[in-house]
């Protein structure tokens, strides 16, 4: 059989047919026979233990039990007829439950016989229960030769697969007989130095011991091979991609810091850099010098200076003759940008200048000519920054600002505007766990600023449950008599949006009472307001005319109030970590101690706990990432969504950092010594690549 087999679509396998096939590729993206042997088990029961009856408690996940039947009986009229069978062993009483399939089962049920119980237990009226357990007739000898499947390959299933009767064990059936059919043609993709090297288990008996393992060392062998794998080509691709970057794209060279960069640091800086603000402009520096176009991720919290950074970098850009811009993601995000740069850099120093959809066209084309002419020396807009109408005249450098929002194509879009591409700093305010950095951004080189700017105070984080909500009020009375400013924020949850305003308003009510005109005036902004009226609030709570703005999740990004110090998130449990993250960080932006107030209800589940002690433990956005990411597994990460990149089958970034590690490692030792995988040895490895990038199958190698 020819390794095109692995492509054939999932309806062409034995047992499968069309209706099956519909349902496969709907509920769990099944097309074809490599997606197939690519579902693998979540987890294995262990079929060798039997459990006794009293031994049996309500949440365990599934157990076996050696049980002779005793009686059945058949219950109900036609439509809610259901099967109830006692069965015992020398502890107590089972009762079995079917509501449906009951003619089979009742007619295979023998009372008086000894059966293998296989299923999940619960307690129905007081009594240990089972509903639709797997029954089996009990036979010692058979049982001892069946040794060799005493740990069972759990599958995800779904209500809809179930219908077909593709329930777990339904999904275990199709596979062996895959497996059975094209074991033999998966061959191996890793050369034999790397097997060695990394005591890695052959490809096909890897495919094979991860669906069937014989005992827990098989199966430990088969998923370390099959994780390495996966992680490997994964770093295989990046790391190649940027190689292929340098090696094709000239940057270009910024060999001086010469009259702008210098006036700026010496005569304009308001505050002195921190170390990691100087590390990572070393970092750029050296970066532009080597005619090699940079691309680089800049990490930062919020307030950590990463905009500062920016600029000094576009301003080595102007002072080697070429001109810059920063692309944002939303309006509001662009214009605090060019706020932010105008203040910075004063009037009359450099040419600045503002592009987004809302410029009217009078502007747009006085910003078209000067881009031109090369008198406009930074342009500051969103995507509209990549229209192919907007021409400049020398681009040298472009910082994308919150990468997750601009995919891979966007990037190269703006490569396209000058001969030489610009180099490229991307800069991010989400921390992002090392692992999942080095997996969605391993083609970029990483700087992190990891140290507040000077004179910032720590935020105090502190948890109040509803019954300390009095001590909340006094506490916001003492901070507003010091003339400071203080947020309050609803979570806004799409699907009750009733309930979401419902609370906003009840709370409004009470703030208004306990906070009453003309000593307290309140802002409130919510999601139905219409944008004026918006804009109108947030600007009475910029100017100081409000004290407090109660606001749904409206504020999370792109406000700088550096007179409001207290963030008080109510309902702080239906947050994410990421999100109480970003929030607490609208604070602490002035040089005043800054406080943030997490309020929840007493009964909390243990994720939430967890959540709100980690806000509490520590300011570092980077630890809590790595909470957050074991808590949520690294797919549900902001931004790793639409990325597409993290479409790993077997490995876990939360679990398998250190398989990651040297997978990396391993691809980064190959490509010093053999960048084109030329190497006789490395054949194996180029061919499994190409087929890989070429969107071929992973077995269309051999």
């Amino acid at each position: 059989m020819n390794n095109q087999q692995f492509q054939t679509p999932i309806e062409y396998l034995k047992g499968v047919g069309l209706a099956r096939a519909e349902v496969l590729k709907k509920e769990l993206q099944i097309y074809n026979f490599e997606d197939l042997l690519r579902h693998f088990p979540y987890k294995y029961i262990d079929r060798t233990r039997f459990y006794k009856i009293k031994d049996i408690q309500p949440d365990m996940p599934y157990v076996q039990v050696l049980a002779r039947v005793t009686q059945k009986e058949l219950l109900g009229e036609k439509h809610t007829k259901r099967l109830i069978v006692q069965a015992k062993d020398d502890t107590g009483f089972i009762e079995l439950a079917w509501f449906q399939g009951i003619k089979w089962v009742e007619k295979m049920l023998v009372p008086g016989k000894v059966y293998v119980i296989f299923g999940k237990p619960g307690f129905f009226n007081g009594k240990t229960q089972m509903s639709h357990p797997e029954m089996e007739l009990y036979n010692p000898g058979a049982q001892q030769q069946k040794g060799n499947l005493t740990l069972q390959p759990a599958y995800n299933s779904t209500e809809k697969l179930k219908q077909f009767t593709l329930d777990s064990k339904g999904l275990q059936k199709l596979i062996a007989g895959l497996l059975e059919q094209t074991a033999r043609d998966i061959h191996e993709n890793l050369p034999a130095y790397i097997l060695n090297r990394f005591k890695l288990a052959g490809r096909q008996e890897s495919y094979r011991n991860i669906h069937f393992p014989n005992d827990a060392n098989q199966l430990k062998e088969a998923q370390y091979r099959l994780k390495f794998e996966e992680l490997f080509f994964l770093q295989l691709k990046l790391l190649k991609s940027k190689l292929t970057r340098t090696q094709k794209f000239k940057g270009n060279i910024f060999d001086k810091v010469g009259h702008y960069f210098n006036e700026f640091y010496h005569d304009k800086l308001p505050f002195p850099l921190t170390n990691a603000q100087k590390r990572v402009l070393k970092e750029i520096r050296t970066d532009t010098q080597r005619g090699v176009q940079m691309n680089r991720l800049l990490q930062g919290d919020v307030g950590s200076g990463k905009t500062v950074v920016a600029l000094m970098s576009m301003l080595i850009a102007i002072d080697n003759g070429f001109q810059a811009c920063i692309m944002a993601p939303t309006e509001i995000l662009a214009n605090q940008h060019y706020q932010t740069i105008k203040d910075l850099v004063g009037e009359g120093f450099i040419e600045v200048a503002l592009l987004t959809g809302s410029v009217p066209a009078k502007a747009r084309r006085g910003i078209h000519e000067k881009l031109e002419n090369g008198t406009l020396n930074i342009l500051i807009g969103t995507h509209a920054l990549i229209e192919d109408k907007v021409q400049y005249k020398n681009l040298g450098l472009v910082v994308i600002d919150e990468q997750h929002r601009f995919g891979v194509e966007q990037r190269a879009k703006l490569w396209r505007k000058n001969i030489v591409p610009p180099h490229v700093l991307v800069m991010t305010a989400t921390p992002i766990p090392r692992t999942l950095a080095m997996t969605m951004y391993g083609d970029l080189d990483i700087s992190i600023i990891d140290e507040l700017p000077a004179g910032r105070k720590p935020i105090q984080t502190v948890h109040f449950y509803e019954a300390q909500r009095l001590r909340m009020f006094g506490f916001m009375k003492q901070e507003i008599a010091k003339g400071r400013q203080i947020y309050v924020v609803y979570p806004l949850i799409q699907e009750s949006e009733k309930l979401d305003l419902k609370n906003l308003q009840d709370g409004t009510e009470v703030m208004s009472r306990e906070f009453p005109l003309p000593q307290y005036r309140i802002s409130i902004v919510h999601g139905k307001l219409k944008a004026a009226e918006k804009e109108f609030e947030m600007q009475r709570f910029i100017k100081g005319e409000t004290q407090i703005m109660v606001a749904t999740t409206v504020i999370e990004v792109g406000v700088n109030v550096p007179n409001a110090s207290v963030m008080i998130i109510e309902n702080a449990e239906r947050f994410g970590l990421s999100q109480l993250h970003q929030l607490r960080g609208r604070v602490g932006r002035g040089a005043d101690q800054s406080f943030c107030i997490l309020m929840s209800k007493e009964k909390l589940s243990n994720d939430g706990r967890i959540r709100l002690n980690t806000m509490v433990k520590t300011n570092n956005g980077f630890e809590i990432a790595e909470i957050d990411m074991q808590l949520r597994g690294p797919g549900n990460i902001e931004g790793t969504q639409q990325s597409g990149v993290l479409d790993l089958k077997v490995a876990d970034l939360t679990t398998d950092q250190d398989i990651l590690q040297q997978a990396r490692n391993c691809v980064i030792e190959i490509f010093e010594k053999d960048p084109q995988l030329a190497a006789p040895e490395n054949q194996i490895l180029n061919l499994a690549f190409l087929a890989k990038n070429a969107g071929l199958s992973w077995d269309k190698i051999s």
